[in-house]
């Protein structure tokens, strides 16, 4: 169900963003597939909690595939889908790679890896697709706004996502204890 989970999202997430115009609060740029994009860092970690760092790069590379064709279809330039499939590439990677290694409680470690993966995700999508380096769909004086806004959104949700993990990490634990 995880593995179905981290997918879907992903797909969810190219669909939504393609479907629907981005946000706009106050200076910051939010495409809407953002809202899902810092719940695919959950659904990854959960992933490897369950199956490991091996296994779940085998499902990234799945994801990257699925992601990549779904934006194709979607009628994404093809500057697009590479600037989506690199920044998703770097992102899960460094997501991966800081929740194995941090020793910390599992909500820690989804909140720590998820902010990073959600910093690099927003910074190398907005200016490798973009930006007048990219596709030139944002200036250069835009850039910034789009970028920290896609990281507050991805922030506030890997925090609420670490919130309720942790609650439901606690619960079962109390269960195991008086059970």
């Amino acid at each position: 169900m995880r593995i179905l989970f981290y997918l879907l999202s992903i797909v969810i997430a190219n669909v939504v963003t393609a479907a629907f115009a981005p946000l706009q609060f106050g200076m910051f740029i939010v495409p809407m597939g953002t809202l899902l994009i810092g719940a695919t860092f959950i659904f990854r970690d959960l992933v490897q909690n369950k199956y490991g760092r091996a296994k779940t790069y085998v499902f990234i590379v799945t994801a990257l595939i699925i992601s990549a064709v779904v934006s194709f279809i979607l009628g994404d330039t093809l500057l697009i889908v590479v600037a989506s499939a690199l920044s998703f590439v770097v992102a899960e990677t460094a997501d991966t790679e800081i929740y194995t290694r941090l020793k910390l409680p599992m909500a820690w470690r989804v909140l720590y890896s998820g902010i990073v993966g959600g910093f690099l995700d927003s910074a190398i999508f907005v200016v490798i697709g973009l930006s007048p380096l990219g596709a030139n769909i944002l200036p250069w004086e835009a850039v910034p706004a789009a970028i920290f806004g896609q990281i507050i959104v991805k922030t506030i949700i890997q925090m609420f996502g670490a919130l309720i993990l942790s609650q439901v990490l606690a619960m079962k634990e109390k269960r195991l204890v008086t059970g």
